[in-house]
């Protein structure tokens, strides 16, 4: 391997340092720390754990976290019922939607239920649209993990192409509209890549920035990198291994691209711990703008 790991859990950490220690100076202020709930929906045994890992993330920096689990099978005016309460409740400044839903429920109404102040994903069409508009206030929290790998690293997006293969709600549109802003830390060329893309290993080649997030396991190979690329990997995909266990691996062919990128993420280890720091960054944010430390 000749690539410059980047780790993001080690980044994450430093974060969430960063975060505990204004959480401590936020609740020495003013006598209450942030507070973030999560809902969630169902069984799904990934999201439980997300739901948890999240949840443990938060008390770990000293910020109160609650989650509020229903069965799958509730109906949406409960679900709508519950988000309405939390929007109310003072306790929480942040509210997690653990996506995905259940079939059942449509999730364009229960995203635009969250109170817009509290939506620390950044799925509201209110926080979209000012995100659009360069004025973000909460930025989902994967594009804002992926940010600051880049730019703590060292690998400012600034000037370059980027090209995210990718146009999820949560990843793809809204790191695209993120970098290419006119502002510090984006100011970039950005090439956002779908399935009705046309040669779609033409335009990676040309990216000095290379972002997957396509769900595909080991879908970027090197064949498809420009040599000295920086590659972000997005992806997290469970595979059944040879022992019988399940292995986690990305969208990214990890060992062939290494020889020939500049830089890349590993997975488990990569995206992903910074998608939980942004998670608190964005929870500390909104108890900020309640209290009017931030307009």
């Amino acid at each position: 391997m000749s690539a410059r790991l980047l780790d993001g859990a080690r980044l994450a950490a430093e974060i969430r340092r960063e975060v505990a220690e204004e959480v401590h100076r936020f609740r020495g202020v003013h006598g209450f720390p942030p507070g973030l709930a999560a809902l969630l929906i169902g069984d799904n045994p990934a999201s439980a754990l997300y739901v948890r890992n999240k949840e443990r993330a938060c008390r770990e920096v000293g910020m109160d976290a609650q989650t509020f689990s229903l069965p799958a099978s509730t109906p949406l005016g409960e679900v709508l019922d519950l988000i309405h309460r939390l929007n109310g409740d003072r306790r929480f400044h942040g509210i997690l939607v653990q996506l995905p839903l259940p079939p059942h429920l449509d999730e364009r109404r229960v995203l635009e239920a969250v109170d817009p102040a509290k939506d620390v994903d950044g799925l509201h069409p209110y926080n979209v649209g000012l995100l659009l508009l360069g004025r973000p206030r909460f930025v989902p929290c994967t594009p804002a993990g992926v940010r600051e790998l880049l730019l703590r690293n060292g690998y400012s997006p600034e000037g370059r192409h980027v090209v995210i293969c990718g146009r999820s709600q949560i990843v793809g549109k809204p790191l695209a509209a993120l970098l290419v802003q006119k502002a510090k830390g984006a100011n970039a060329t950005v090439t956002l890549c779908h399935t009705g893309t046309v040669d779609l290993p033409a335009l990676t080649r040309q990216a000095d920035i290379l972002v997957a997030a396509v769900g595909q396991p080991r879908f970027i190979t090197a064949s498809m990198v420009k040599p000295g690329a920086v590659v972000v990997d997005v992806g997290i995909n469970r595979l059944p291994s040879p022992t019988g266990r399940t292995v986690l691996v990305g969208d990214v062919a990890f060992e062939e691209v290494a020889e020939k990128a500049a830089a890349i993420t590993p997975v488990p280890g990569g995206v992903g711990p910074m998608t939980v720091a942004m998670l608190l960054v964005n929870t500390l944010k909104a108890a900020r703008l309640l209290v009017g430390e931030e307009g």
